[in-house]
C-alpha cells in the first residue's frame, strides 16, 4: 500500500497533465463509418502560387509563405489514418514546429521544397537565399555583361575604325581627343565625301555645353551661310548611344599641329598678315552679334588647307622648314562662347591667352577676345607662346616684364583681397616673395620686351606690326582695339613692290621649261645658302609670294 506525504507546496505539474484528453475517435471523427481501405485524407490551406509572379519579396518572407501554401499532408493509408491524425492535434499546442517533422519532400511542389530548404538554412545560423532568387540574379548579372559598353570609365566614346556612327557615317581615322570628347573621320555614304564628327563624352554637364555650342553654330550659320566670315559650319548633329555627335566639314590641321610638325618654325611675315586679317574678320562677326568667343587659340585655328612646300631653315642649318601654300583658315570651338549679355564664368581662356582683368578678377567683355589675338599673332611671328605659365603671379610678372608696369588706376580697381594677393600698395607687384622659386625668377628675368621680340625698327612692316600688338596687348580693355578698328591699321594695307627687294643679296633667277621659278639666292653666312628652291605649280603667284618673303631676309629663311 502506497503512503501519500502531504506539503505545503504545490504539486508539479507534468507535460502530461498539460496535454488534452485522447479523442473520441468513434464518437467524433466516425459517426458516419470508418472510411474505407483506399480513402485518403487531404489537408490543404490554399492553392499553390503561381510560380511566375512578377513580385518581387524578402527571401525569408518567401520562405514562410511557401511553407504556409504548399505544404500538403502525405498519403495515408487506413490502418495508420488515426495515428498520424492523433500526432497533429497534439502537435499543433506546440508553439514551434520541429524542423525534422515532413522528411519526404518527394510531394512537394519545387517551390515549397526550395523555400524549405531556405528557412532550414536561416534556422541554424547561416543564411542562403533561395535559389530561385540565385538563380534569377545571375541570369540579370550575364544578362548585363552581355550588353556591349560603348564608353570608357570617363564617359568617352570607345572609337573603332569601321564602325557606323549613326545611320550614315563609317569612322575611318581618330583626329583628335580633348576634355570634351573625341574627334573622327567618318565616310558620308550619302554625300560621298569625308567629314568631321565631334562626339561629345557622355557625361551630362559636356552635353550641356554642347547643346550651347549648337545654338551658337546654329545662329553663326543663319547668319552667315555664304561663311564669309570663315566661322566653321555645322552640318547636323544627332544623338548616338547618349553621345552628342556634331558634324561638320573635314579641314586640314590646326595652326598649332603645324607649327608643331614644323619645329615651331615661324611664319612668313604675309602670311601672319593674312591670317591676323582673317582673325580679326571672324571675331568682329562675332562681335556683332554680342557674342564673345573667349577661347582663341592657335588649336582653335583650323587651316583649310595645310599642304606646304620645304625650304631649308634659317634656325638649324641643314635642316627644312615648311612653308603653308595656301593660309586661309577656319575659326572652331565655339563651346564657351558666350553672349554678351548672358551669365559670365568668373574665368575664361586658356592661360597662355587669358587676358589680365581675367586674372585680377576685374570682369571681362569682347576686349579679352583681343588680347588672345595678340598673343596668336606673336606666337606666329616666333614659333613659341608669349606667356608660358600656369600660375597667376608669375603671369603677371611675365606680362610686366614683357609690356611694362601695370597702371595703377587698373589696380585700384581690383577688389580688396585680390590687391593684397598680388599686389603691394597700390603700384608694385607682389612678385618676387618668398614663396618664389629660384627657376621662376630666372625665367622671368630671361624674358625679353616685346620691343626686343619684334625688332620694329628692322622695317617698315615690323614697325607697324609691333604698333598693332602694343594696341591689342594694352592692360585696359577699356583703351583696347576693337576687332573692327584692328582691321583699319595700316598694317594690313602694306604691299611689297620690287624696290623693297634688296636686288644686291640675290645673286641670279632662271625660268624653266614648266614654267616654274627657281631663285638662287645666298644671303651671307649668317642666313647660310638657299640652294634652288623650286615654286611649282602657278610659277607668277609663287615668284610674288618669294618677293614678299625677301622684304626682310631672315622672315624667309
Amino acid at each position: 500500500m502506497s503512503t501519500v506525504t502531504m506539503s505545503n507546496t504545490r504539486p508539479i505539474k507534468t507535460s502530461r497533465q498539460k496535454r488534452p484528453h485522447n479523442p473520441n475517435w468513434r464518437e467524433d471523427f466516425y459517426r458516419n463509418g470508418r472510411p474505407d481501405e483506399k480513402e485518403v485524407i487531404v489537408i490543404s490551406d490554399s492553392p499553390t502560387p503561381p510560380l511566375s509572379s512578377t513580385r518581387q519579396r524578402p527571401a525569408q518572407m518567401e520562405a514562410a509563405r511557401g511553407m504556409k501554401r504548399n505544404r500538403r499532408t502525405p498519403l495515408l493509408s487506413s490502418n495508420k489514418s488515426a495515428q498520424m491524425l492523433h500526432q497533429q492535434a497534439s502537435a499543433s499546442a506546440h508553439k514551434r514546429r520541429r524542423r525534422g517533422e515532413y522528411r519526404d519532400h518527394s510531394h512537394y511542389n519545387d517551390t515549397a521544397y526550395r523555400s524549405y530548404i531556405s528557412t532550414s538554412s536561416h534556422a541554424s545560423g547561416r543564411y542562403r537565399e533561395p535559389i530561385s532568387t540565385r538563380e534569377s540574379r545571375s541570369s540579370a548579372a550575364s544578362s548585363r555583361q552581355a550588353i556591349p559598353s560603348y564608353d570608357d570609365k570617363d564617359g568617352h566614346y570607345i572609337v573603332k575604325i569601321g564602325d557606323e556612327l549613326g545611320n550614315k557615317y563609317q569612322i575611318t581615322h581618330l583626329l583628335g581627343q580633348g576634355t570634351f570628347g573625341k574627334v573622327v573621320q567618318c565616310w558620308d555614304r550619302v554625300s560621298n565625301r569625308h567629314v568631321a564628327i565631334k562626339i561629345i563624352r557622355a557625361v551630362q554637364k559636356y552635353r550641356d555645353a554642347s547643346k550651347i555650342e549648337i545654338r551658337v553654330l546654329n545662329t553663326l550659320r543663319d547668319r552667315d551661310p555664304a561663311n564669309v566670315h570663315k566661322c566653321i559650319h555645322l552640318r547636323e548633329w544627332f544623338d548616338y548611344r547618349n553621345h552628342i555627335c556634331m558634324v561638320f566639314d573635314l579641314y586640314g590641321s590646326s595652326l598649332f599641329d603645324f607649327l608643331k610638325h614644323n619645329d615651331f618654325n615661324p611664319l612668313p611675315m604675309n602670311q601672319i598678315q593674312h591670317v591676323a586679317r582673317q582673325l580679326l574678320h571672324s571675331v568682329a562677326f562675332l562681335h556683332s552679334l554680342r557674342l564673345v568667343h573667349t577661347d582663341l587659340k592657335p588649336e582653335n585655328i583650323l587651316l583649310v588647307n595645310d599642304q606646304c612646300r620645304t625650304v631649308p631653315s634659317r634656325r638649324s642649318p641643314g635642316k627644312s622648314r615648311r612653308i603653308l601654300l595656301d593660309t586661309d583658315i577656319r575659326l572652331i570651338d565655339f563651346g564657351s562662347a558666350t553672349f554678351d549679355d548672358e551669365y559670365h564664368s568668373s574665368v575664361v581662356s586658356t592661360r597662355h591667352y587669358r587676358a589680365p582683368e581675367v586674372i585680377l578678377g576685374l570682369g571681362w567683355s569682347y576686349a579679352c577676345d583681343l588680347w588672345s589675338i595678340g598673343c596668336i599673332l606673336v606666337e606666329l611671328f616666333t614659333g613659341e607662346a608669349l606667356f608660358q605659365t600656369h600660375e597667376n603671379l608669375e603671369h603677371l610678372a611675365m606680362m610686366e616684364h614683357v609690356l611694362g608696369r601695370i597702371p595703377e588706376r587698373i589696380v585700384r580697381q581690383m577688389c580688396r583681397p585680390n590687391q593684397l594677393k598680388y599686389f603691394r600698395g597700390s603700384r608694385l607687384l607682389n612678385y618676387p616673395n618668398d614663396d618664389t622659386t629660384k627657376q621662376s625668377r630666372k625665367y622671368v628675368k630671361s624674358l625679353h620686351t616685346l620691343e626686343e621680340v619684334i625688332e620694329p625698327r628692322r622695317s617698315t612692316f615690323r614697325e607697324q606690326f609691333y604698333d598693332l600688338l602694343q594696341r591689342l596687348l594694352l592692360y585696359d580693355p577699356e583703351e583696347r582695339i576693337s576687332a573692327r578698328d584692328a582691321l583699319r591699321h595700316p598694317f594690313f594695307y602694306m604691299t611689297f613692290d620690287e624696290e623693297d627687294i634688296r636686288l644686291s643679296e640675290v645673286i641670279g633667277w632662271s625660268v624653266t621649261r614648266s614654267g616654274c621659278e627657281t631663285f638662287h639666292s645666298a644671303f651671307g653666312a649668317e642666313y647660310g645658302i638657299c640652294r634652288n628652291l623650286v615654286l611649282t605649280d602657278n610659277g607668277l603667284c609663287f615668284t610674288f609670294h618669294c618677293v614678299r618673303y625677301i622684304n626682310g631676309i631672315n622672315d624667309l629663311f
